[in-house]
């Protein structure tokens, strides 16, 4: 039977046994509201019922406990080979290269006093430096003065440490465990009792970890939307497409080196790296062009092609 809705609100003589139920749960309105409520309550019980540890909804209020939840020196003690070729790596340096300097006193992001900065004025650290998210904004303004003061030891401390790739961005559907660490192998328990429980991430081994940072271009959910990285980008609309099969991993992590090549600062290893990336083919003719009588110019025809074996675009980042 079709309900004649007009007839409904008019005629109040008629009931249904479902309207009360139906005046509730038709009104997309009513139904928002209470599923949002509900979504509140929920998250406020269930995030503040998580041990506080690197993964956790935390907030440091200090630059040096930002610091201290991050710091990697106590995973040296077990992976010391790891941790020196990550110290050798761009992430170990990830806000020292980025001219944040030149940011903070010029244009859109620049600050009078370096107190008066908050997170907003550093988009560059969504990737650069993705802990600040947790912090609040006096961290940003203690970071903006280190800055603004060229203060390189500090500088030094604040860059993407174990914890970054293998607590935070390790899980993408829900929160990372507390005192859980992730890897992309399987579980293996530790006998010391203050290691923390490692459990596997097959997603550590797709490119999607590296896009988090690596990304798909504009970044438009701050004040002043900026562009960045499209290399994961590049990497799934031409790469894939042409036939690619390999992950970011493979090509720059192989065998688990965790300085995750091209180191930028050597410039040998760069050029080879881009000769077997961007084969050169060069083809010359050359000629003698005789425009009038006695008089010969020497030519020559230069043909190049460059043939792109990488898994995305060069230059990008």
């Amino acid at each position: 039977m079709k309900l004649n809705r007009n007839h409904h609100k008019n005629n109040q003589t008629i009931a249904f046994p479902w309207s009360i139920w139906s005046s509730i749960f038709l009104n997309k309105r009513i139904w928002i509201y209470r599923l949002r409520s509900f979504l509140a309550v929920f998250s406020a019980f269930f995030l503040t019922s998580i041990p506080l540890c690197y993964g956790s909804d935390k907030h440091p209020e200090t630059l040096k406990q930002l610091i201290e939840m991050y710091d990697p020196t106590g995973c040296r003690e077990c992976h010391e080979d790891i941790y020196d070729q990550w110290q050798n790596s761009h992430h170990a340096r990830s806000i020292t290269g980025i001219f944040m300097e030149r940011y903070l006193k010029k244009g859109h992001l620049s600050v009078k006093d370096p107190r008066n900065a908050t997170k907003k004025n550093f988009p560059c650290f969504k990737c650069h430096l993705p802990q600040l998210e947790k912090a609040t904004d006096a961290v940003a303004a203690e970071i903006a003065e280190v800055i603004l003061n060229n203060d390189k030891a500090t500088m030094k401390k604040l860059n993407i440490s174990c914890m970054v790739c293998h607590q935070d961005k390790a899980v993408v559907h829900g929160f990372p465990e507390s005192n859980v660490m992730y890897g992309p192998k399987a579980e293996k328990e530790y006998p010391e009792k203050e290691h923390m429980r490692v459990k596997k991430s097959p997603f550590m081994t797709q490119a999607a970890m590296c896009g988090q940072c690596h990304g798909l271009g504009p970044i438009f959910e701050f004040e002043y939307p900026i562009q960045c990285a499209t290399l994961y980008g590049s990497y799934l609309h031409a790469y894939i497409p042409s036939g690619g099969t390999q992950t970011c991993q493979e090509c720059h992590m192989k065998k688990a080196d965790h300085t995750c090549p091209p180191n930028f600062n050597d410039r040998k290893d760069v050029s080879e790296r881009l000769r077997q990336a961007l084969p050169l083919e060069v083809d010359t003719l050359s000629y003698r062009f005789q425009p009038f009588e006695k008089i010969f110019v020497s030519t020559i025809v230069v043909k190049t092609k460059i043939t792109s074996k990488a898994g995305h675009r060069i230059p990008d980042g």
